[in-house]
């Protein structure tokens, strides 16, 4: 017997789960687990500025390569445009000399001219070139001068020529030339010249001359446009400066840029250091002419929208970093903020205090912040569960040991000998024991009333299976009425095994219940046992079905004999039987 008691003490404590540790498994218990590698923790602000670098920075390259491809693009198109220009002012000035070419072959058809009426030929070129600036003038063979339309006539030999060499080249040729530029003698000024030989004259060979100021040329120089920082200049074959740009140069000083005669028409502009400053120069010769456009500019003029675009993005990006700076810094306070506001949760819910759900500016973390709430209440509501648990154990346990001695005074009083009462008394005390289990494991949900039967018939089952039939809507029941029940279920079924359907082969058991109105009808019938067969003394299983069941749980209790055995019949109280019912405060007394 006192086996028996210390096996069902021990299965009620591995019910409730009470461990066995020892001092070294407790301090293992207790003591944090230590992590095998140490991480700094660092604030959620140094991953909100790393992922601002890992944004912004690949987006400044991006930035910079883009504007540098832009700048090799704009010194492209204005190296085109320079180009283009320069060429452009070159055709200028060809136009100009060939529209004098064309000026003396008229003029060298001239009739006064081929008699050699030099006079009559000075008063017809005098007229027509009258307001224009420019002027005609003959040499003879010796390069003197024998007219000119810039004073009046005077017949003989009017001084030597100011180019007597371009003078004897353009009488040896049988085209123009375009003659480098000189100061007249004169004008006493700085003139170009277009001659043209011609023969057979009246007066022998001559060369006619079209003589024009080299500032008129000026106007030509500058009908086009350059770009802003850019210079240009008009430089003959001799290196002096024919017009120029403001700034660039005067008329008639020498072109200290560069070598002209090595200068030659570029598609591209090339690199020169212009008075110590790196410059590019673009160059475009004259078809007619052994003259040069040349045009500069300091290689900053060039580079510089680099430079502005340069400081602008660079502008731009200190503002931007300073703004992403400002808006990590505030979301890192928001998250700071919130994830603080969590901590503090969480010590709450560590500390069993309650813990509500509070709105945060980051869904996240207020998702977190409402999954704590819902962890608390669950808590709260476990707690309250466990406590009231407790209480309902304790209370348990007392009744339990009043129901206990009950039954040990009832089967002290059927039994004829001591085996026979420690058997006895063993088997109320485990049936007792399963029901007692059944409401641990469930705990206020209360106790399936199948799973309670079922539990309190397996001891005595047969093995045919099929003998036993139990049907019933799904039910619970509160800690009272499992316990009753089940001691009444485990008397029938020892009633069963000694006189019942148990008994012999054949027999048969059938448990049905169902509500009717507010009460739950309970059947017990067993076929196959004989009426009147059943113990002729009244016991304690008749003690627990009609005092027990019949009084604590205020039911109805009838017994039938039936010719093939017998029949139990229960109606109980819902109320009786509702695990609500003694949560709220209407236990038994």
């Amino acid at each position: 017997m006192a086996q028996g008691a210390f096996s069902d003490a021990e299965r009620f404590g591995q019910v409730l789960c009470i461990p066995r540790v020892s001092m070294a498994d407790g301090a293992l218990a207790t003591e944090p687990r230590r992590k095998s590698r140490t991480r700094v923790a660092r604030p959620i602000a140094v991953y909100l500025f790393v992922l601002a670098l890992v944004a912004l920075v690949p987006a400044f390259i991006f930035s910079a390569v883009l504007l540098q491809r832009n700048n090799e693009t704009q010194e492209r198109v204005v190296e085109t445009l320079i180009t283009g220009t320069a060429r452009s002012i070159v055709q200028s000035v060809d136009r100009e000399i060939n529209a004098n070419i064309t000026t003396l072959k008229v003029l060298s058809a001239n009739p006064a001219l081929l008699g050699g009426d030099m006079e009559a030929f000075h008063r017809q070129v005098t007229d027509a070139l009258a307001g224009t600036g420019s002027f005609i003038f003959v040499l003879d063979d010796e390069m003197n001068t024998v007219m000119t339309s810039r004073r009046s006539y005077v017949a003989g030999r009017q001084g030597r020529s100011s180019d007597p060499e371009a003078g004897l080249r353009a009488m040896a040729s049988d085209v123009p030339i375009a003659a480098n530029m000189v100061k007249g003698v004169i004008s006493q000024e700085f003139v170009v010249n277009v001659l043209l030989g011609v023969r057979d004259t009246a007066a022998g060979d001559v060369v006619l001359g079209f003589n024009r100021s080299a500032s008129q040329l000026a106007p030509v120089l500058l009908a086009n446009r350059l770009p802003d920082g850019w210079n240009v200049a008009l430089v003959d074959g001799n290196g002096k400066v024919v017009a120029a740009s403001p700034g660039a140069g005067t008329t008639g000083d020498v072109f200290g840029l560069s070598n002209v005669s090595g200068m030659s028409s570029t598609t591209e502009w090339r690199e020169l250091d212009v008075d110590g400053q790196p410059s590019v120069v673009v160059a475009q010769r004259s078809l007619l002419s052994d003259w040069t456009v040349v045009g500069w500019a300091p290689r900053d003029i060039v580079t510089r929208p680099l430079a502005n675009a340069f400081w602008s993005l660079l502008a731009g990006g200190v503002l931007l970093a300073a703004l992403v700076v400002l808006v990590v810094y505030w979301v890192s306070l928001a998250i700071g903020r919130s994830v603080q506001g969590l901590e503090a949760d969480a010590k709450r819910l560590g500390a069993g205090q309650p813990v509500e759900a509070r709105s945060f500016p980051i869904a996240e973390i207020e998702t977190v912040s409402t999954a704590l709430g819902d962890a608390s209440r669950r808590r709260q509501a476990a707690e309250t569960e466990v406590r009231f648990l407790m209480r309902e154990l304790a209370h348990r346990s007392k009744n339990q040991m009043t129901v206990i001695a009950a039954m040990a005074k009832q089967t002290a009083r059927g039994a004829e000998s001591v085996p026979e009462f420690v058997s006895s008394f063993e088997k109320r005390i485990f049936g007792l024991a399963r029901s007692t289990d059944l409401l641990l494991a469930h705990g206020v949900a209360g106790v399936d009333l199948r799973e309670l039967i079922v539990n309190q018939i397996d001891p005595f089952c047969p093995v045919d299976g099929a003998r036993v039939s139990v049907e019933g809507p799904a039910m619970r029941l509160n800690a009272q009425a499992a316990q009753i029940l089940g001691m009444a279920a485990h008397e029938l079924a020892t009633n069963a095994v000694k006189y019942g359907a148990f008994a012999g082969e054949g027999g048969s058991l059938k448990v049905r219940w169902e509500r009717q109105g507010e009460a739950i009808a309970f059947r017990w019938r067993e076929i196959g046992a004989v009426p009147g067969t059943a113990t002729p003394r009244r016991g304690f299983g008749t003690t627990v079905l009609e005092n027990m069941v019949g009084r604590s749980l205020g039911a109805e209790v009838k017994r039938e004999a039936h010719p093939d055995g017998i029949e139990w019949r229960f109606s109980i109280p819902v109320v009786a039987l509702d695990p609500a019912y003694v949560a709220g405060g209407k236990a038994e007394h």
